[in-house]
């Protein structure tokens, strides 16, 4: 599993293929696309949320054929919303609670 050095720790990158960017420590802005509010994070943070917000679409499309809660990628969902919570918890807050 990746780590990355931030705000002097050491923080595991929850998904081994997702793309961390050349420059992970660099700020971008994202908007919450329900409630249009928008924090800056660091751009390895942005990667994550990118993920768990493509693995809800996956999952949520699944679900409309299979039955909810039967797609796999709800395990992808969950680990990246447990990391939210543990390392950028005012970012869940706006971005995905």
């Amino acid at each position: 599993m990746q780590t990355i050095k931030y705000n002097n720790k050491t923080i595991k990158l929850p998904y081994e293929e997702a793309d961390y960017s050349c420059t992970p420590l660099e700020i971008e802005t994202v908007t919450n696309p329900f409630s249009g509010q928008s924090i800056d994070m660091p751009k390895f943070a942005v990667a994550v949320y990118d993920v768990i917000m493509g693995c809800n679409l996956m999952a949520e499309q699944y679900d409309q054929k299979h039955g909810t809660g039967s797609c796999p990628a709800w395990e992808d969902v969950r680990k990246g919303l447990d990391w939210f919570r543990q390392y950028f918890a005012k970012e869940y807050m706006v971005l995905l609670d």
